[in-house]
């Protein structure tokens, strides 16, 4: 019998927690429920797939979102190398036994004393954007380093930076290293720095419009133990923000 997963959901206080399904033959059985951010799918012909067919090893990540809430006042958003709204995210295949290792993990800050919230905000699975839920740091170049307390095998990084306003933050640079002080191991996951203006090298990754789905970022096992997060302040005003940061990844080997 070919047998494929589904992936629903039930709440439980405020949060949606997914319940992995598996089905044969139009016959369905709960397997458990999980309260991790990371949802792992089945893709492929039709709502399932047959194992055989991917693989048994090889899923699809895929992220839980917000509601989408937009209640600010638009600003214009002028940045010469913006991305078209409504591109799709990369399709990232994880093993089946990566999980978002930031979860719960402790967050500093180049800003020692954020203006609104605290940096361990960043990584408490809450990306709402209203007050509560984010931290915003002062103006200029900023950074927020998750410590995953180990190295880890790195499969892809996802940050949301403030999303009830239509903005775009500059000098988005996601790096991954093995000491704290980013000396040693360093890796450029993602880097939308058109001029250098951050001194962290020119990028060519796009800028884009911050919404309740996030950023993606595909990272090829990437092996490290700290990921840095940098902003530089954002088309409506100086400030720098960030909502959550989740690192998927595994124990390295």
């Amino acid at each position: 019998m070919a047998y494929g997963i589904e992936i629903s959901s039930r709440i439980v206080g405020r949060k949606a927690r997914p319940t992995i399904w598996m089905r044969g033959f139009g016959v369905g059985r709960a397997l458990c429920p999980t309260t991790s951010s990371l949802t792992i799918a089945l893709v492929g012909l039709g709502s399932f797939v047959g194992l055989s067919s991917l693989g048994a090893e090889s899923f699809e990540l895929k992220l839980e979102f917000p509601p989408p809430l937009v209640i600010s006042t638009p600003a214009p958003i002028k940045v010469p190398h913006l991305e078209q709204p409504g591109m799709k995210p990369p399709k990232i295949m994880v093993p089946s036994d990566v999980t978002n290792v930031a979860a719960g993990k402790s967050v500093s800050s180049s800003d020692p004393y954020p203006i609104l919230g605290e940096p361990d905000f960043i990584t408490d699975g809450d990306k709402e954007s209203e007050d509560g839920y984010y931290v915003e740091f002062e103006p200029g170049l900023q950074w927020a380093q998750v410590d995953l307390e180990g190295a880890h095998e790195l499969f892809a990084i996802a940050v949301w930076h403030y999303h009830i306003q239509k903005r775009a933050y500059h000098d988005v640079v996601i790096q991954i290293a093995d000491d704290p002080e980013f000396t040693d191991g360093v890796t450029t996951v993602f880097n939308n720095d058109h001029d250098d203006s951050s001194g962290l090298g020119r990028g060519s990754d796009p800028a884009y419009i911050e919404t309740n789905r996030g950023r993606l970022i595909p990272v090829n096992r990437v092996a490290g133990r700290y990921v840095r997060a940098y902003t530089n302040g954002n088309s409506t005003d100086e400030l720098n923000h960030v909502v959550e940061i989740e690192v998927f990844g595994r124990p390295a080997s």
